[in-house]
């Protein structure tokens, strides 16, 4: 009987053993899974705050590209008008709005360029920078007193394209997250 019960001990303190071995191990490993899953959480959310900040911006850019292209139209009517006093004090006002529009687009595009990635960033600035020569058209036009549709209206063209080469650096860079 002597040997029964210090087999049963034996094979108790054995499996008690393994239980709390067993239950120690599967708590490292839970603890584990629980640390992993947390960090992976982390990161996709991460993730998603940058998509969605840098979708905004995108979307900022684009809005504020448009802006600039109505108020260009609004130019272009303007240097179309006949009567030349007229024409400069209208043409002044919109001059200060275009600078000012300018402002804002040149704002979007240092968003962008923070945001990323390098190839938004880049067709940003070439867009912000396709604002220029609607600008340098309507000061030698303001400063000279002189005709400058066709400088003016020879700058929409380039504009867009550059406004097309965001949108395309933008959708590849939101496709590729």
């Amino acid at each position: 009987m002597g040997d029964s019960t210090a087999w049963t001990l034996a094979i108790a303190a054995v499996t008690g053993g393994t239980a709390v071995l067993a239950s120690w191990v599967t708590s490292r490993g839970s603890a584990r899974a629980a640390r992993i899953q947390a960090e992976t959480a982390a990161r996709s959310q991460r993730a998603e705050r940058l998509r969605e900040s840098r979708r905004t911006a995108y979307l900022d850019l684009i809005e504020q590209t448009h802006r600039i292209g109505e108020l260009c139209w609004e130019i272009s009517a303007a240097l179309r008008e006949s009567a030349a006093e007229e024409r400069a004090a209208r043409l002044d006002v919109l001059l200060d709005r275009e600078i000012a529009e300018y402002a804002k687009i040149r704002r979007c595009a240092r968003i962008v360029e923070l945001e990323g990635p390098p190839s938004a960033a880049a067709a940003a600035l070439t867009l912000q920078k396709a604002t220029g020569p609607f600008y340098e058209a309507l000061q030698a036009g303001l400063a000279e007193d002189k005709d400058c549709r066709e400088e003016f209206d020879a700058a929409f063209r380039p504009f867009w394209k550059a406004l097309e080469n965001f949108v395309d650096a933008a959708r590849d860079a939101h496709q590729t997250e």
